[in-house]
């Protein structure tokens, strides 16, 4: 696994141990954020990644000119993998690794007075994430990324919030890759 374009291109990537992560491929990768560059969503942008695997989304991003990622993961091989990668790459001065479940993250984000904002954010759970989590976390996400740019990868079509709209929406074998867009106002969780 390797970073695909921009600053740290080429620069090697490492994956948490065991079974519970399944990091994007790089071609699923190049193309999704090709994508998002059509779109303007990736230069200037603050990110959010969440279920962050070994960070690979969130580091692509700053590679290709975002100013700031949240990496979200609770898993602590997840963790030292970020970390490993962000040092490789460079990017520790423009990143913070959450140590919580995204979910919880989003709900005490969503609560907070200083509710913070994002330009991207990137979601890839475990995929067996059901309706039930989809739902949630996109309502949530919704109160973060107003205006913003949202990509959800999954194994199977999601249930899309009302007043969200679908931008783009691509399969890679076994892979479904969303970019969509939340409505301009947020909405209460």
């Amino acid at each position: 696994m390797r970073v695909v374009a921009g600053e740290a291109r080429g620069r090697r990537l490492v994956a948490p141990e065991g079974s519970e992560t399944r990091p994007t491929l790089d071609r699923v990768r190049e193309s999704m954020f090709n994508s998002l560059g059509s779109l303007d969503a990736v230069d200037g942008a603050r990110v959010l990644d969440l279920f962050a695997g070994s960070g690979a989304l969130g580091i692509e991003a700053l590679s290709r000119g975002a100013i700031s990622c949240v990496f979200v993961d609770h898993g602590r091989d997840a963790r030292k993998a970020i970390s490993t990668n962000l040092e490789t790459t460079g990017f520790l001065d423009r990143s913070s690794v959450v140590a919580q479940d995204a979910l919880a993250w989003l709900r005490d984000a969503s609560k907070s007075s200083t509710n913070p904002q994002f330009d991207l954010v990137l979601i890839d759970p475990p995929y067996a994430a059901d309706d039930e989590l989809w739902s949630e976390v996109l309502i949530l996400v919704t109160n973060l990324a107003a205006g913003g740019v949202v990509v959800a990868e999954s194994a199977r079509e999601i249930t899309i919030p009302a007043g969200w709209d679908t931008r783009k929406e691509k399969r890679y074998g076994g892979t479904l890759v969303s970019v969509l867009q939340p409505p301009d106002s947020p909405e209460s969780p």
